[in-house]
């Protein structure tokens, strides 16, 4: 007897495959396909191209002139439970270029930051190529409310691939998967800076990634 499988089972294997091929257009476009047909958007990206919409910019960035904005946050109900992130992306301008967010049925809050980071530097990718920018001039700032994020990637980072991606005591870190997949998206462009910003607190950007994440959880009725 062949064992009927779910559709949590397949949205599962979907989205672990979404991950595993973050950089073919082609087999993220297949996945798009399989996760519509089985009743999952899979991540929603907006492109804004407008000024409706638009956030103040870090004084860092207004200073810089050159530099994009990113910011994610992610959110989880339980955790582990089901998950989602968020993320925003603007020019040195200031123009929003999109916002974008996914679900996850079965995760934890940091993988949800994570996914947030990475989510949003794929999309900022993809508005660079389309826009005929070269990513090896591409300067990116990058804000987090998570400091497991913030600190993994100016912190530990480098001492992990130092050691074949181990921690000290010689285990492999947690959620290494998608730290290995955000070391490689953040190594293609010029340079990625990431800085901490206090969650909750009022930050316009910040407030607008946790509230595209918990959007995408109410519409995936979690």
């Amino acid at each position: 007897m062949i064992e009927k499988t779910s559709n949590d089972d397949i949205l599962d294997t979907l989205f672990l495959l979404r991950k595993r091929f973050f950089n073919d257009e082609e087999a993220l476009r297949a996945v798009a396909v399989l996760e519509k047909k089985v009743g999952n958007k899979g991540p929603k990206i907006e492109n804004k191209n407008s000024e409706e919409g638009s956030f103040p910019l870090p004084d860092e960035i207004l200073e810089d002139g050159q530099s994009f904005a990113l910011f994610s946050d992610g959110a989880c109900r339980g955790n582990p439970g089901p998950g989602a992130w968020g993320s925003l992306g603007q020019d040195p301008s200031g123009l929003v270029l999109f916002e974008a967010s996914g679900v996850d049925l079965q995760t934890t809050n940091n993988r949800m930051e994570l996914e947030g980071a990475i989510q949003g530097l794929v999309a900022l990718k993809r508005y660079c190529y389309e826009s005929s920018l070269d990513l090896k001039v591409t300067s990116i700032y990058l804000y987090s409310d998570s400091k497991y994020v913030v600190d993994g990637m100016t912190r530990w980072v480098y001492s992990w691939k130092g050691r074949g991606w181990k921690k000290a005591d010689k285990k492999e870190p947690e959620n290494l998967e998608q730290w290995k997949i955000l070391d490689e998206l953040v190594q293609e462009f010029y340079k990625v800076h990431f800085r901490w910003v206090k969650g909750h607190a009022g930050h316009p950007q910040n407030e607008k990634c946790d509230e595209l994440a918990n959007q995408a959880l109410d519409e995936s009725g979690f």
